[in-house]
């Protein structure tokens, strides 16, 4: 049983496959549903994903394909006039079965930017989406910062590289975190507890490591994943 919201995105995409052979992007199916962000799309995608309904196709960004529609949509008697429709996507010679993709993604929101340096403001809203391969994540909720500042390249870490955070807010001594200083300045720093200190530590031998007591840093998330894009 689909909600009213749920519904109304499958017909969506589903009358705009048919009219213009690819699906609607992120921002006209937020404009068709009078959705506030993006993020509400996401969830409504994944939720028809998961009761399925659609499907991601791989390499395409925001490429959906319509597996099924409700029941009520392909029944014999039209809704008020509307012509009724007929699912066009599953053909008798699709297989049974289908391979499990190795490279499938998902889609993640870019939250902002995070210091990799000097500190700068704390985690902005989401500003962008970005398709991030599964095989990086795993399990938990995921989101994307892109860096800025260099205090992390001997870490592989670079200016203008985005980061895959997993959310928690505890770390293993060691593990490369954003931690959120204060309660006002976001970084991405490598944690080590020092008795009952913690030591933000860069990777760049030019940037000192900042001591901070035990109530002055809060974790928002430890490093899974690495995406550069080449320009």
């Amino acid at each position: 049983m689909l909600t009213r919201k749920q519904h109304e995105l499958l017909m969506f995409i589903h009358e705009r496959i048919k009219e213009t052979g690819v699906s609607p992007s992120f921002d006209e199916m937020k404009d068709a549903l009078d959705l506030a962000s993006k993020s509400g799309i996401h969830r409504l995608i994944t939720a028809l994903e998961e009761r399925g309904f659609l499907r991601r196709l791989a390499h395409r960004a925001r490429a959906l394909e319509v597996v099924k529609l409700p029941q009520q949509a392909t029944s014999s008697a039209p809704s008020q006039g509307r012509q009724t429709f007929k699912p066009q996507v599953i053909g008798g010679e699709r297989p049974a079965a289908l391979p499990p993709v190795a490279n499938d993604v998902r889609d993640l929101p870019v939250l902002g930017r995070i210091a990799a340096g000097t500190p700068i403001e704390a985690i902005q809203h989401e500003r962008d989406r970005l398709m991030v391969p599964e095989s990086m994540l795993g399990a938990g909720e995921h989101y994307v910062l892109e860096v800025q500042g260099d205090s992390m390249i001997h870490a592989g870490i670079l200016d203008g590289d985005y980061v895959v955070i997993r959310k928690s807010d505890t770390a293993q001594s060691g593990e490369i975190v954003v931690a959120l200083v204060m309660g006002e300045e976001a970084t991405l720093k490598r944690l080590r507890r020092k008795g009952a200190s913690i030591a933000l530590e860069a990777a760049n031998p030019a940037y000192e490591t900042r001591i901070f007591g035990p109530d002055q840093v809060e974790v928002q998330g430890k490093l899974v994943g690495l995406i550069r894009r080449y320009h």
